[in-house]
């Protein structure tokens, strides 16, 4: 049957085929999955659980019937897709996260990729933290500038070297007549790491004194849970008017999707007038706009506070069990190859729990009835795969203990299939020797 199938296909199926193949012999071949309603999440970016909160459920169907809103939005925003709903609501976001202005888009990816493409100039360089987002490479590999340099991650030394090295090579950026952008996230989605991003911003302010340095910031997994009601790491900080441009999304914390740049209203008209992600599309329906309407004033009400709290306190849970586990092991040389847990609590709720054999360990998790993910490179870079674990609002300590606890019984197997192995090469070596 299959010989058949592959008789009748087109060239072009034969050659996606191949490469689809090649992928599955590689262990990368990635498909589509479904979780059982019943396990327990450890993995979604739904960080305080809002996507099953029957407050905010209840929130947005009063919303929609009060606003009278219609459904589809009606076409592209600069044609018929535009609406006064969707321009106040640009304005309390944007007043919420104390910036100037804001531009809604349908995705972070649009806006990042919107924003790479079309503001960097010919004669402008890009420097971007080695772990930046899929999207930003995208509108990068579009934009008019051909002068991309990645630094290693989170080294503001490395970004330093290159910011200096841009500035001594060309004399357009040490004169202020060109451009540098610099890209980071607050929280990078892999790894739960911050990025130093004070140091960052004031590194390139020194660096570049004719204020041609500009920082943007991805706050897609900060948003909601770091800072004063979930306001971001830039508001955390205080670098609100030493930063270009931030991105916050609504498809993690808020339970909804969408985005928001948040820049200057000159950069917003901009935007308007050359980010392709936002001319050529239809804009957000209106049910999703009132979705981040709900949210948002979850936020500015400080219901999500309590949720924030907890979430912190169930980071150090994991943390600490994390470490008894590993303890119980001491330092057995076969368990540290096997597998490697955080050595600080991270100030996020991902954590990396590096293995060379991801896919098992999270198959065995997923068997108990936790919902996490094997992670692998391209994903990640060589030698880092992982399972995710991503802690939200609505977990327990309970499951919590019961999670770790079967990540233990893994270690137990693989520890003692390992050791069935080894004594089975010490048998036949032993044979052989008779």
């Amino acid at each position: 049957m299959r010989d058949e199938i592959l008789a009748h296909q087109l060239p072009i199926e034969k050659s996606l085929r191949q490469l689809l193949d090649r992928r599955r012999a590689q262990s990368t071949l990635r498909k589509l999955t479904t979780s059982p309603a019943q396990a327990v999440d450890f993995s979604s970016n739904d960080f305080l659980s809002l996507s099953t909160s029957s407050i905010l459920h209840a929130a947005f169907l009063r919303e929609l019937g009060n606003s009278k809103l219609g459904l589809g939005s009606g076409g592209s925003r600069l044609l018929d897709g535009n609406s006064s709903y969707a321009e106040d609501l640009e304005r309390d976001i944007a007043a919420f996260h104390r910036a100037p202005a804001g531009l809604l888009f349908n995705s972070g990816f649009d806006a990042n990729s919107g924003f790479f493409a079309c503001v960097p100039q010919p004669n402008d360089i890009v420097i971007y933290d080695e772990y930046i987002h899929a999207s930003v490479h995208d509108g990068m590999r579009l934009s008019r500038t051909r002068q991309r340099l990645s630094f290693a991650h989170n080294s503001v030394a490395d970004l330093k070297s290159l910011l200096e090295e841009c500035k001594r090579n060309n004399g357009q950026i040490e004169g202020g007549q060109s451009h540098v952008f610099v890209a980071v996230e607050a929280i990078y989605s892999m790894d739960g790491d911050l990025a130093p991003l004070k140091a960052i911003v004031e590194l390139v302010e020194t660096v570049l004194p004719r204020k041609n340095g500009y920082v943007i910031v991805d706050e897609a997994h900060s948003t909601g849970v770091i800072g004063q009601y979930g306001r971001g790491l830039v508001c955390e900080l205080g670098l609100e008017d030493k930063v270009f441009a931030r991105l916050h999304t609504f498809g993690k914390s808020l339970a909804c999707n969408g985005a928001i740049l948040l820049c200057s209203p000159l950069l917003r008209q901009y935007l308007i007038n050359y980010a392709r992600p936002l001319i050529y599309t239809t804009f957000l329906s209106y049910p999703a706009l009132a979705a981040i309407r709900v949210s948002y004033t979850f936020f500015q009400q400080g219901s999500t506070e309590p949720l924030a709290l907890h979430l912190k306190m169930l980071v150090r849970t994991l943390f600490n069990q994390l470490q008894t586990l590993m303890t119980k092991y001491g330092s057995q040389n076969a368990t540290a190859a096997l597998i490697s847990v955080p050595s600080k609590c991270p100030q996020s709720s991902i954590f990396a729990i590096l293995t060379p054999q991801p896919r098992s360990l999270a198959k065995h998790c997923q068997d108990g009835g936790f919902v996490v993910r094997a992670v692998v490179p391209p994903t990640v870079p060589v030698g880092s795969s992982r399972i995710r674990v991503c802690l939200h609002a609505g977990n327990t300590t309970e499951q919590i203990r019961k999670l770790v606890e079967r990540i233990d019984d893994w270690i137990s197997l693989q520890l003692g299939q390992q050791e069935a192995e080894n004594n089975g090469l010490g048998i036949w070596a032993e044979k052989a020797r008779l």
